[in-house]
């Protein structure tokens, strides 16, 4: 049948089983949205405030979910608005799908209105992209773009079409969604050697980072550690693969992760990474990291081995085929003297913070407490995203949604919206802190319009958190540009957008206001103030080894002896 190129587009998003796209319309991409409007029963589309926000959105549905997430723009500013959000995904590895539309192909390269290389600008922060100039090569396309998002090591794509493109019609013949394509086999040698290495280990560490995850390896990499039991540390993108109630769980690894992982992956003799990167952020100093161990890494992505880290063995493939593979020929081992090592050292350097005062730590334990350790977790970057990732137990995967490899200030509550979205039935939470809530909080208007009930907490300490603690910390406490005590009232802004917004200044107000939160059904603003100088401990200083963690108490102690 005969169909125009935005019948097709709509057609082709059924086709993959989209029921969501975000998005921000305008002229060029107007024939679209016109043949959306027509399918609104069948795919929900969500106005958001920014085309930043849709970005961020579709990136928060796909790592809630599980499945691809789509967003829509139009050209010019639309397009590079969702530049960010594309990088945000690209980094951490999101399956999204971008379309966007430009000028009609004549007026392409002539700097006419709204018109950008949204292609060219794209090509470094997506796993590929298309300018589509005839239409009948855009129903391929766009099958294309989703096998390439969920293929392997997952990730953005952008398909760019131009006016004319959407309105000429061409012949359309319905695909079936393909199935699961064949994925590469893992080398028998390669699961040889990591067997012979893990039954060798005296001492073995498991790090664990966003690809088990995304492989859905979660039960595999259970039963993988309760086999070599050994201790288990995570990135922040690895949360809630392995359990982290687990008494093997010694918290987050790297710059702001505990003592205990920081000592132990620098005593262990055996560092098994399971879908992990090795970011500077984890490792510190990479010439002093895990200096005393042999590594062994499994990964997806054969690029990641030796990139930052040298490593001595590794294993591509997916992630969880790979430890299906080592769990069926891997004998049960036992090292009891190196648990309670690490155990004692649990024991000894537990995470604290004041016992009193309203706190950043507080409010997640208590989000943590209220909720049972069932909700979704969203972050923007900073103070708070550390503590989220510190004093939350996650237990399952797709639970803890932050930009870990971008770091992206405004990212969580677009994604937010996004992980409700997709995951009605849980209860999401965005925790920010001031500076973050400032750049996004034009989405509170965005949860209203469309009754996307999600609790957006704010840890308000009227500074750049995390800048200060460093200015504190490193530049002799100059604080250039990060005080930011004015007059802006969250709360009445969430109201005048029509949120229910709350004020919280003790332990008791927060925890009163959170449950008042979780009974209402609708968007809830609560803004906790802290003191500004309150600061996240452990952590390691730039460019030192993880080895060299500390915290306030040693800080102190260092200062009484000069």
């Amino acid at each position: 049948m005969q169909l125009t190129g935005a019948e097709i587009v709509i057609e082709c998003l059924k086709e993959q089983g989209v029921d969501t796209v975000f998005g921000y319309p305008g002229g060029a991409i107007l024939n679209v949205y016109d043949e959306l409007y027509k399918h609104s029963d069948e795919i929900t589309h969500i106005l958001t405030s920014h085309e930043q926000g849709a970005a961020h959105a579709a990136d928060g549905y796909a790592r809630a979910t599980g499945r691809t997430g789509v967003c829509f723009a139009t050209s010019g500013p639309g397009a590079t608005n969702l530049v960010t959000g594309i990088a945000t995904a690209y980094m951490d590895s999101i399956p999204i799908v971008a379309i966007t539309c430009n000028v009609g192909v004549a007026l392409l390269g002539k700097d006419s209105f709204q018109e950008i290389d949204i292609a060219g600008i794209t090509m470094p922060i997506t796993k590929h992209n298309y300018i589509v100039k005839d239409v009948k090569d855009l129903a391929e396309t766009i099958r294309k773009a989703f096998v390439i998002a969920r293929k392997g090591r997952p990730g953005p794509v952008l398909i760019d079409i131009p006016k004319d493109v959407t309105a000429n019609k061409t012949e359309y013949e319905r695909a079936e969604l393909p199935g699961t394509k064949p994925v590469k086999a893992v080398c028998k040698k390669e699961i040889e050697k990591a067997l012979s290495m893990i039954e060798k280990a005296r001492k073995p560490y498991v790090f664990v980072g966003g690809g088990a995850v995304l492989s859905g390896a979660s039960e595999e990499l259970y039963t993988f550690v309760k086999k070599v039991d050994a201790p288990v540390t995570d990135s922040l993108m690895g949360k809630g693969a392995f359990p982290g109630t687990d008494p093997l769980y010694t918290g987050m690894l790297g710059m702001h992760g505990t003592k205990t992982s920081n000592y132990g992956v620098s005593e262990c003799d055996l560092l098994i990474v399971v879908g992990a990167r090795f970011s500077d952020r984890v490792t510190g100093n990479a010439k002093k990291f895990a200096d005393h161990a042999k590594i062994l890494q499994f990964d997806v992505d054969e690029a990641e081995m030796n990139k930052n880290v040298l490593i001595t063995e590794g294993v591509v493939g997916d992630i969880k085929i790979i430890l299906e593979m080592l769990n069926e020929r891997l004998t049960q081992q036992k090292h009891t003297e190196w648990i309670e090592t690490i155990m004692a050292y649990k024991e000894r350097y537990p995470l604290s913070y004041h016992p009193e005062v309203l706190t950043g730590p507080y409010v997640v334990e208590e989000i943590y407490r209220q909720t049972r350790g069932e909700a979704i977790v969203v972050t923007e970057v900073g103070q708070h995203q550390m503590w989220a990732a510190q004093y939350y137990k996650y237990t399952k995967p797709r639970t803890f949604l932050t930009s870990g490899g971008l770091g992206t200030m405004g990212y969580g509550l677009g994604a937010a919206l996004g992980a409700k979205t997709g995951m009605p039935e849980k209860t999401v939470v965005n925790i920010a802190g001031d500076g973050c809530f400032r750049m996004n909080m034009n989405e509170i208007a965005t949860a209203v319009r469309h009754n996307i009930p999600v609790i957006q907490v704010v840890i308000n300490n009227h500074v750049l958190g995390m800048v200060r603690q460093w200015q504190n910390l490193f530049y002799g406490q100059r604080y250039s540009a990060t005080v930011l005590k004015d007059a802006v009232d969250f709360v009445k802004l969430s109201e005048a957008m029509g949120a229910v917004g709350i004020r919280a200044e003790t332990r008791e107000e927060f925890a009163e206001a959170f449950a008042k939160a979780l009974t209402m059904n609708r968007p809830v603003v609560i803004d906790c103030q802290i003191d500004c100088d309150d600061k996240v401990w452990p952590m390691v200083a730039p460019g030192a080894s993880i080895r060299e963690v500390f915290d306030e108490k040693d800080l102190e102690e260092k200062e009484a002896d000069q």
